[in-house]
């Protein structure tokens, strides 16, 4: 398995990074977690083919995790034509989110059809999914009021990696994190604490009891960014690509 961190940042682009994105290679296949709207620069920016996208799984529908997919969608049909299926996994309501927003963004172009199948799969949380070969474990997090977030665990060539998603800490971070060979964390701040991000002293206290082979913090918020001559744990960087 190979993660190539397309982008790191949190919602403001603090430090300069991108929006989170992540792609994820096994074997032939590849497959993003989350398509934040810089997903389609950061591909471009590191030579990677839009292409080698098979699918997508979104954790939320939150503009810094979902708002790429309609530059996607133009790069797909004008600059690097597709016409195999792109399937988006994701959350309830998925679909009409990703529909409204790429009529907003490009109304008239968004009522022509496509060239390519656009699928979708509507993922729930605590029921296992096989996509395109990847075992998806989708499971709920403290996020948004209402919506649902998540985070995934996921299953593929013989390694597993588990991503947070935006989330406050949580026991779930705990059980999943158990023999994943790689766990991507969100780690927004460091000073203030929420029930809906994770601060870093608060993964710092809890890293003993994650069972992960290696752990990763990215989304990284301002605070983190300022204080990170106190960071003993490795962080996400733009471009990074980690060999599982």
């Amino acid at each position: 398995m190979r993660v190539t961190i397309i982008g790191a940042g949190d919602a403001f682009f603090n430090g300069g990074r991108r929006h989170s994105s992540y792609l994820v290679e096994v074997d032939d296949s590849g497959f993003l977690l989350d398509c934040g709207t810089t997903a389609l620069l950061g591909l471009k920016t590191l030579g990677i083919p839009a292409e080698r996208v098979d699918f997508i799984a979104i954790s939320h529908l939150h503009g810094d995790h979902f708002g790429g997919l309609p530059f996607l969608f133009l790069e797909y049909l004008y600059e690097q034509p597709r016409s195999r299926p792109l399937l988006i996994a994701g959350p309830p309501g998925t679909e009409d989110r990703v529909k409204a927003l790429h009529r907003t963004m490009y109304r008239e172009l968004a009522q022509r059809p496509l060239c390519f199948p656009l699928e979708f799969r509507e993922l729930t949380p605590g029921q296992a999914a096989t996509v395109c070969g990847v075992e998806l474990f989708p499971f709920r997090v403290p996020h948004q009021e209402k919506d649902v977030s998540m985070g995934y665990l996921v299953k593929a060539g013989g390694k597993s990696l588990l991503y947070s998603g935006d989330c406050g800490w949580n026991e779930n971070l705990v059980a999943y994190s158990q023999g994943a060979d790689l766990f991507i964390c969100e780690c927004c701040y460091f000073n203030r604490q929420t029930s809906f991000h994770v601060s870093y002293p608060e993964v710092a206290a809890q890293r003993y009891r994650l069972g992960c082979k290696r752990l990763l913090l990215s989304h990284l918020g301002r605070e983190v960014l300022e204080s990170m001559e106190q960071v003993t744990i490795e962080c996400a960087s733009d471009g990074q690509v980690i060999e599982v």
